[in-house]
């Protein structure tokens, strides 16, 4: 008896997952564990294995499908068994591989696709047929009124025109003098790509945002002399500590400096309610090759310094991989995103709903300032805080900001705390 392999649940919150690519045709060979096709949830990317072992007899869903976890999706067994019994509701069992029927405009020579009334190099668009009757009829096919797709002459206008006649020629006109002939425009180059998975919730997630949210962003920097100068000391100290960067060392100061402001490491539950969170569950904003992801430090404020450096670049590599966890990409209750390395100098983060604020983290740049009369340069970081101002203030959220950039300032005694 033929047996079914189902779409698998990516995770506890996801309900459905988008299919990829079919890397197995109907009427292959698979054994256990060969992978199928790939999978998408609106987070990452997944490959799905066979559990079972025969020829591939049905697929039932195609590259691009979005299908519910749990639902059979292809049928496996030997040849010639049934498999009417496994196809899920809606679907079809065929191949996305198999060659697809001729289209109606195909199979229909008068339907065929056309641009202009007349080709580029003069002469009449007009399909087989028509050319024939109006060869027999000893009609000009150019004086027929063009009906088919794109304004080409199908067989019915010529038949039109042997009813009405031809029109009488115009009278001729002075020949107006010949304008100079223009230069040829190239046609433009350029291809059309379709969102994937991923792709599209990002974009539905930011307008949401966007169109659901009072988004303000506050501008503020720091000097950043002291966590270079810290830096430096756990480069020299190698190991473990020397991986410690300066976007940790932000992390970490956010996660002990957040629970002094409740209104911004929350959610907003809907227009009237918001839920403050007791510990710090910080995201990180990930560029990987599939869009940004977002993967979450749950209780940040309870890890070290090194505990979250090196939590952050295993979330980075699974998020890159497209092995990481659905459920390790949602639960934050505040957003980091870092492009310093990039040379920004400020921008507008865009908060990840539900929460509250996203904090950007921008590049130093030399500044300069008064020390004792004297003009001196320093290292300026600068911060940008987008805040929905439904829950929270511009006093309480400039005020975070401004502890932050403090506390960053003397990151050693924020260590001591």
């Amino acid at each position: 008896m033929a047996k079914a392999v189902i779409m698998p649940k990516a995770g506890i919150t996801v309900e459905s997952c988008l299919i990829g690519k079919w890397l197995k045709n109907v009427g292959d060979q698979v054994k256990v564990g060969d992978v199928l096709y790939t999978y998408e949830t609106d987070k990452a990317s997944f490959e799905c294995e066979s559990t079972e072992e025969g020829e591939i007899l049905a697929i039932f869903f195609n590259d691009g499908d979005e299908v519910p976890c749990f639902t059979n999706v292809c049928a496996i067994g030997k040849k010639g068994e049934s498999y009417d019994e496994l196809i899920p509701g809606g679907a079809k069992a065929d191949s996305p591989k198999a060659e697809e029927a001729p289209k109606a405009e195909e199979a229909k020579p008068e339907a065929a696709q056309a641009e202009v009334t007349r080709n580029q190099d003069g002469s009449v668009k007009i399909s087989p047929r028509a050319r024939t009757l109006a060869e027999k009829a000893g009609v000009d096919a150019a004086f027929a009124q063009p009906t088919g797709p794109d304004g080409r002459i199908i067989e019915r206008d010529v038949r039109k025109l042997m009813e009405t006649g031809m029109p009488a020629p115009k009278a001729p006109e002075a020949a107006a003098p010949k304008a100079a002939e223009a230069p040829a425009v190239p046609a433009a180059e350029y291809e059309d790509v379709k969102f994937s998975g991923i792709r599209k919730a990002i974009a539905k997630s930011m307008m949401n945002s966007l169109h659901g949210m009072a988004q303000l962003t506050n501008h503020h920097s720091f000097d950043a002399g002291a966590i270079q100068a810290f830096r430096k000391e756990c480069k020299a100290a190698g190991g473990d500590v020397g991986g410690i960067t300066l976007g940790d060392m932000v992390l970490y100061a956010v996660s002990r400096i957040l629970l002094n402001y409740p209104d911004l490491n929350a959610n907003m539950i809907d227009d009237t309610t918001i839920r403050r969170f007791k510990h710090v569950n910080l995201g990180v904003a990930v560029d990987t090759p599939r869009g940004l992801m977002v993967p979450t430090i749950f209780n940040a404020d309870t890890k070290s310094l090194l505990e979250i450096s090196k939590e952050v670049k295993t979330l980075a590599e699974a998020a890159r991989s497209g092995a990481i966890s659905p459920d390790l990409l949602s639960g934050g209750s505040f957003t980091v995103s870092n492009l310093g390395s990039t040379g920004v100098e400020m921008f507008t983060p865009v908060i990840n709903p539900p929460q509250t604020a996203i904090l950007g983290v921008c590049g130093i740049t030399q500044r300069v300032r008064e020390e004792n009369g004297q003009i001196k340069l320093y290292p300026a970081m600068g911060l940008s805080l987008t805040y929905d101002h439904r829950a929270v203030d511009g006093s309480p959220a400039s005020k975070f900001v401004s502890e932050l950039g403090k506390s960053l300032e003397k990151f050693t005694l924020l260590l001591a705390k």
